[in-house]
C-alpha cells in the first residue's frame, strides 16, 4: 500500500494563498507570486493531463515526474473544488486519477458518467480510506489546507512536502493552522535547492 502524502507551495511565513481567495482569484491577492518558480527554470515539464507546461529546473522536473507518477488518488476539500470549478473536470495530475472531495453536501452538475469525483460527506477519515482503496499500491495525495490540517490532527498523513518560496505574504490562507496544542514531529527526508524555491520533504513521525 502506498503513502498518504500532502504537498503545497508555501511562503516563508506559512501562507499557501493570499487574502480574499476565491473563484476569481484562486490564489488570493498577491498569491500568484508563490508560483513564479513554475516559469523561472530552463526545463519544460508537461503535467500528466497535458493541459499545462511548466518551465522549471531539471531537478524539480525530475521530482515532479516522480511524485505525479506515484499518485493513485487525490483527497481534496469542497472549497478548493469550488474555487477551481473542479479543474474543469480534469485535474492536472491526470483525467483517470480518482478525486475524493470532502464536503457537507454534494454539488449539483457533477454527477455524470466518467466523472473522476466522489463526494464524501462522512468525514476526512472516510475519504482517505476510500482513496487508499482506489489508489492500490500508489500514493494518496492530500490537497487543500483544511484537509491537510484534518489529516495531520487525525494521524492520517505519512509525508508532507513543501515548496518553500522566499517571500513573506503577510496574510492569507495558512498551510499549518488549527492543529491544536499537541506536537507533531517531522523528519526531513529530502531537500532540493533551487534559486527561487526550496523543495522540502518530511516524514511524519508517529
Amino acid at each position: 500500500m502506498g503513502k498518504v502524502t500532502a504537498g503545497l507551495t508555501m511562503s516563508l511565513d506559512g501562507f499557501i494563498a493570499g487574502p480574499n481567495d476565491g473563484p476569481d482569484h484562486p490564489l488570493g491577492e498577491g498569491g500568484m507570486r508563490l508560483f513564479d518558480w513554475y516559469t523561472s527554470g530552463d526545463t519544460d515539464y508537461v503535467v500528466p493531463s497535458g493541459g499545462m507546461t511548466f518551465k522549471i529546473s531539471s531537478r524539480a522536473a525530475e521530482m515532479l515526474q516522480e511524485v505525479f507518477s506515484s499518485i493513485g488518488a487525490i483527497v481534496t476539500g469542497r472549497r478548493t473544488f469550488d474555487i477551481t470549478n473542479g479543474w474543469g473536470g480534469t485535474h492536472p495530475i491526470g483525467e483517470h486519477v480518482p478525486i475524493f472531495v470532502v464536503t457537507h453536501s454534494v454539488p449539483e452538475g457533477w454527477d455524470y458518467e466518467g466523472t473522476p469525483f466522489t463526494f464524501v460527506t462522512d468525514g476526512v477519515e472516510s475519504a482517505v480510506e476510500q482513496a487508499r482503496a482506489a489508489a492500490g499500491d500508489k500514493n494518496v495525495a492530500v490537497s487543500a489546507a483544511s484537509v491537510i490540517q484534518q489529516c495531520l490532527r487525525a494521524g492520517l498523513l505519512d509525508e508532507v512536502h513543501v515548496d518553500l518560496v522566499p517571500v513573506l505574504l503577510g496574510d492569507g490562507v495558512r498551510m499549518f493552522d488549527h492543529l491544536g496544542r499537541e506536537h507533531i514531529e517531522l523528519e526531513r527526508t529530502r531537500i532540493i535547492e533551487d534559486p527561487d524555491v526550496t523543495h522540502l520533504t518530511f516524514r511524519v513521525v508517529r
